[in-house]
């Protein structure tokens, strides 16, 4: 049989098909190529008709492929695309096309005939491996992403268990990445990102597994190590070459990044516990300083887990009122009158007995809880201080604004609100923010609290002398007083370099018009001290601890000459 044989309106549509189609007989004679399967082949129509089909096929695929045409030819039965993966078409210059094949049976000229129709995959398949690409990687650096690594991890331990050689995970988290994107904005800070996956990449064997889990978060899997120590050289050597500065587009960009350990199996024995181990090694790096690589250590485990257990009772006692402020009385350093006290967050735990703030804050911090927490202490001071005013004996009263609380952007609304709601006067209220948090962003902090002025309250500069604060931008802070942290006023008769910086604070808080406040006085030579020098303020155990409200209502009272208790006079420096 032979093209001419094909009917002249099939010939017309098998021409016109956008996909190659053959017909070949049952002996595997190509009978008809359209033009469509020129292209696809690279053979002419002539090249094709009345040669085996086997033509578009390797050598070694040859033997089988007869055989399964003969048994279709058996019982030819319509065969729809998709059915065959990775089929591929040998074109006449050698190369090879992923195609995919439809089949359909007829008759020429009596005899059974089938026809195939052959679609060129090599788009669709560039499609999908872009699709998988992507599904797979990061698209900013093309390493592998957190699915793809969790896919390298399970496997990396199925591998281990086999050859019985440990394996080591580290968990990289880069070195005040944020204020890479704060300072020179975010093109930079990909930019960064690309260079940290290219220093890695170029620094770890073929078999080692990299990948980036998502923000400055990278992972390096180290399979099949001769030793564990092996993995600690792995991490000094990262450590050295992060912490190399990079130039990128003119300006010079400081790298750095904590590093977290753990090996398998000595650490763990599961993808899960690795990586949480991992990350509380690498979080226990962050604690040590910038650029310090950790290894997990079964301590790590015990904190965490006190931790969490912090931060569920924590929840319980703001949930259930086992809260409490304590105010610690701030007093004149000439008269000994109280002019002011402190509010101290205060918790005693049913099952864990007193808490410090040392120990729930960073807990409160780190889970997000220290924004309802800085709210409820507000809400509780305003309560107090509108008290103390209808009981007669009004005192101004200092709140701590964490940084969290600082930077909410409804905090002034929030404050004029509870004001409002107890009667508060804004002159009995001061809002105490750290120098840090201040110089943090000066020109942000400035206009925050010009707002928190514009309601009446006072502002104090806390634990100052632990920043590094600008005088230029100091002075344009509309602060009402300094306060020095206690950690210098403790040694000031010990040390004489505190002693010089708390005389140099006092003289440059005059110089700006502002009074003092002294923390953490102990002793009467430290009282001597500051009155020498003209402090106005001083608070700490010489005078009197932080007390419940009721203790310090009583000393508020019995400082009250007769006659006066109807008719108090606020007391403030």
């Amino acid at each position: 049989m032979r093209s001419e044989h094909v009917e002249p309106l099939e010939r017309t549509a098998i021409d016109a098909a956008p996909d190659g189609v053959l017909m070949v007989d049952a002996q595997g004679l190509i009978l008809k190529a359209n033009p469509a399967m020129e292209v696809l082949s690279g053979y002419s129509r002539a090249e094709m008709e009345g040669r085996s089909v086997n033509m578009f096929m390797p050598e070694r695929m040859r033997a089988k492929h007869a055989d399964l045409m003969a048994g279709y030819f058996v019982q030819p039965v319509a065969r729809p695309m998709g059915l065959v993966r990775q089929l591929q078409l040998m074109r006449n210059d050698g190369t090879m096309v992923p195609v995919d094949i439809a089949l359909g049976h007829c008759s020429v000229a009596g005899e059974p005939a089938a026809v195939v129709f052959i679609r060129d995959m090599t788009e669709v398949r560039r499609l999908q491996d872009d699709m998988q690409y992507q599904a797979t990687h990061d698209s900013l650096t093309g390493l592998a992403n957190r699915w793809m690594f969790g896919q390298h991890f399970e496997q990396a331990i199925q591998r281990a268990n086999r050859s019985d050689r440990p394996l080591a995970l580290l968990l990289l988290d880069l070195d005040d990445f944020k204020g890479i994107n704060d300072a020179h904005g975010h093109a930079v800070g990909d930019q960064v990102l690309m260079e940290v996956a290219r220093r890695l990449r170029g620094a770890l064997r073929a078999g080692d597994v990299l990948s980036r889990l998502g923000g400055d978060e990278f992972t390096v899997l180290l399979p099949e190590l001769p030793s564990l120590t092996h993995a600690q050289q792995v991490a000094e050597k990262l450590q050295r070459l992060l912490s190399a500065p990079c130039r990128l587009q003119g300006c010079e960009v400081s790298l750095g990044a904590s590093i977290g350990l753990a090996c398998y199996p000595s650490d763990a024995q599961d993808t899960e516990t690795l990586m949480r181990y991992a990350d509380m090694a690498m979080y226990a790096a962050k604690g040590r300083g910038r650029g310090v690589w950790a290894a997990y250590e079964p301590h790590m485990s015990q904190a965490l887990a006190e931790k969490n257990q912090l931060h569920d009772r924590l929840k319980q006692a703001m949930d259930r009122g086992g809260l409490e402020l304590h105010y610690q009385p701030q007093v004149a350093v000439a008269g000994g009158g109280i002019v002011g006290v402190e509010a101290l967050l205060r918790w005693h735990d049913p099952e864990l007995g007193p808490i410090s703030p040392e120990r729930f804050i960073p807990v409160a911090v780190r889970s997000g809880l220290i924004q309802t927490l800085g709210d409820w202490v507000l809400d509780t001071a305003c309560r107090q201080s509108a008290h103390w005013a209808r009981a007669g004996t009004p005192v101004r009263i200092s709140v701590n604004l964490s940084a969290q609380q600082f930077r909410q952007t409804d905090l002034v609304d929030r404050l004029a609100q509870l004001m409002a709601q107890h009667g508060t006067q804004p002159d009995m209220l001061e809002l105490e923010i750290t120098e840090t948090e201040a110089m943090a962003d000066p020109d942000m902090a400035r206009e925050v609290l010009l707002r928190l002025r514009a309601l009446g309250v006072s502002i104090a500069l806390d634990d100052f002398g632990t920043g590094y604060s600008s005088l230029s931008y100091l002075r344009l802070l509309p602060v009402s007083r300094l306060k020095i942290d206690r950690e210098f006023t403790r040694h000031i008769m010990s040390r004489p370099d505190d002693a010089t910086l708390v005389r140099a604070v006092i003289a440059l808080a005059h110089t700006l018009g502002l009074p003092v406040v002294a923390e953490g006085v102990e002793t009467e030579g430290q009282l001597r001290f500051l009155r020498q020098h003209h402090c106005e303020v001083f608070q700490g155990w010489l005078y009197a601890k932080a007390l419940p409200a009721d203790e310090v209502s009583a000393m508020l009272l019995a400082e009250l000459l007769p006659g006066e208790a109807d008719e108090a006079t606020p007391r403030y420096a």
